[in-house]
């Protein structure tokens, strides 16, 4: 095992370049921007249906108003992600090009959309038809959020635009730059749906959707779900945030599942898609990527060495709401040999699970999109519509993983209690010098600004926002305690593009720490540092506010 771990690190530096790929980290940066969308387009639909389940109906009218809301923010979620892709895609070309020659991302915005209709929109009497400006558009979206930026960055890149006077103002002369490359984009799509409607007998939506059909349902099957969440931890085992690899190449049959799940459900059928959101919130990833739920408490409550035990009551609260990366950096799991096999077998064993109990017991698939962070059992049933056999899957999920886990996690405690018994032995053989031994982050000391007068911003990045919160808390706590004016916050890698020049100090946290030199390029014309951290090194400045703040005064 400790031979295929060399091997599997040696290939890093190859994932990490899948990692850095723009495109699927505009897919990614899409989604995210269009969570707030999704989950509040939800709370709609838990409103106008989850009574039905307990005997009590709205009324058709309050159903309506109900869907209504639904309806112009969900109904709408191909068109808004061919824009907010389309950005990010835009500001990643915005840091490969001189800082005076920049693409307006607004403007990429705006083409996308019309792209996106141009291309993605029939026309019916009177209007525009909305049957594929939801869900069933999302493929579309994401070809012509791609292509938009391209030709953008085509013209920016030879100055094939119309040169304004120095005398005219900036705004003005930005709109007339953006005129050729808006026109070209504008043109090629609807050149483009001309073409292609002449030979196909349906619109691009319809055809893409034709095309890939046969993915969707491949993805859905027990091969297909052993790939998906198999890749997803395996990523996260090299270190690598999994999800931000896996999750962009099947985020569009995510939603369109739930969404089809949803229509059925509704006609009172039974909801058969397995693959969603849902399913990997709360099934494959029910604790954390690696379904470290169980393990984290067999750490907190089993583990006979002090460093599991320590580190699993430090982790359990944070795993109950899918935040993992205290137990993954901590115990750690990350490349450690006794937990390959596992942190890999327990997502799929989860989600085949689902599966089974779908196909087989006739439990309906999730039927509606939560927030990530709620707790996996109470997800799983919300999110199912309080189907009858979620309620003896949560408990069988739990039953499962502990038996997958408990021989490796009883492998590495004995592990971990032997050497700190050789610890012990040796540390009492040692001879006392007097020396004074500092521990690492405990005993920094913190380094008081120059300034004392400013208040320092440090922002801190990981995937979604949610582990960067803990080492911005604790930066921010440390701060207060000091007496300093310092101000730390959290974001999504993505999110920090357009404040960079707000903040004196960036830190990466361990998943992202492949986005070093992107980061450093792009704070290059501000006066902001930045910097990433290891995994274990994460873990003790989240647990340890004073280190925190030592680390970020040093950096800054």
């Amino acid at each position: 095992m400790n031979g295929l771990i060399a091997r599997i690190e040696k290939m890093k530096p190859a994932f990490e370049k899948i990692s850095n790929n723009p495109y699927l980290r505009a897919i990614r940066d899409g989604f995210i921007s269009l969570i707030p969308v999704i989950l509040f387009s939800s709370i709609f639909l838990l409103i106008a249906f989850v009574p039905n389940i307990f005997g009590v109906y709205l009324s058709e009218e309050w159903v309506n108003r109900l869907m209504k809301a639904y309806g112009y923010s969900m109904g709408l979620v191909g068109l808004l992600m061919s824009a907010t892709i389309a950005k990010s895609l835009t500001e990643t070309f915005n840091g490969q090009l001189p800082k005076t020659r920049q693409i307006n991302s607004v403007s990429t915005m705006v083409v996308s959309i019309i792209g996106f209709a141009l291309i993605g929109v029939d026309q019916i009497e009177g209007g525009l038809s909305n049957g594929f400006m939801g869900t069933k558009g999302l493929l579309t979206a994401f070809v012509v959020a791609f292509i938009v930026p391209n030709i953008y960055k085509f013209c920016v890149k030879r100055n094939i635009t119309i040169k304004m006077p120095k005398e005219v103002p900036g705004n003005i002369a930005q709109t007339f730059a953006d005129l050729i490359p808006l026109a070209t984009s504008i043109i090629f799509f609807w050149v483009f749906d001309m073409v292609f409607r002449s030979f196909a007998a349906e619109g691009f939506s319809a055809w893409i959707i034709d095309v890939f059909q046969p993915l969707f349902s491949a993805a859905d099957g027990y091969p297909g779900l052993a790939l998906i969440f198999g890749a997803m931890a395996f990523f996260w085992f090299v270190g690598i945030h999994g999800p931000s690899i896996v999750e962009p190449a099947v985020s569009a049959i995510y939603i369109t599942n739930v969404e089809q799940n949803l229509q059925l459900f509704q006609a009172g059928e039974q909801a058969t898609n397995v693959l969603s959101q849902g399913s990997q919130y709360f099934i494959a990833t029910l604790g954390g990527t690696g379904a470290t739920l169980v393990i984290t408490f067999m750490m907190a409550f089993m583990a006979k060495s002090k460093q599991l035990k320590s580190v699993g009551r430090a982790s359990s609260v944070p795993v109950l709401f899918g935040i993992n990366e205290p137990i993954l950096f901590g115990a750690p799991i990350v490349l450690n040999p006794v937990f390959f096999i596992p942190f890999i077998a327990a997502p799929i064993v989860n989600v085949w699970l689902l599966k089974a109990f779908i196909d087989i017991g006739g439990m309906n698939g999730f039927i509606y999109n939560l927030p990530w962070t709620t707790p996996g059992p109470i997800g799983l049933i919300l999110g199912t519509g309080f189907a009858p056999l979620a309620f003896i899957l949560a408990p069988t999920l739990i039953i499962i993983d502990l038996l997958i886990y408990y021989p490796f996690f009883k492998v590495y405690d004995k592990q971990l209690v032997e050497q700190e018994r050789l610890a012990v032995l040796e540390e009492e053989q040692t001879p006392d010098t007097g020396a004074e031994i500092a521990t690492s982050a405990t005993e920094a000391r913190v380094v008081k600004p120059v300034d004392a007068s400013k208040t320092y911003n440090v922002l801190v990045l990981c995937a979604n926002g949610a582990t960067s919160g803990m080492l911005a808390n604790a930066i921010a706590k440390g701060a207060k305690e000091e007496g300093l004016q310092l101000e730390s916050t959290a974001m999504a890698y993505g999110q920090h593009k357009a404040v960079i020049s707000e903040f004196d100090l960036i830190i990466l946290a361990p998943q992202m720490a492949s986005m070093l030199g992107e980061l450093e390029q792009d704070s290059a014309s501000s006066d902001t540092n930045a910097v990433s951290t290891s995994g274990a090194e994460y873990v003790a400045l989240c647990r340890d506010p004073k280190g925190a703040l030592a680390f970020a005064m040093k950096h800054m």
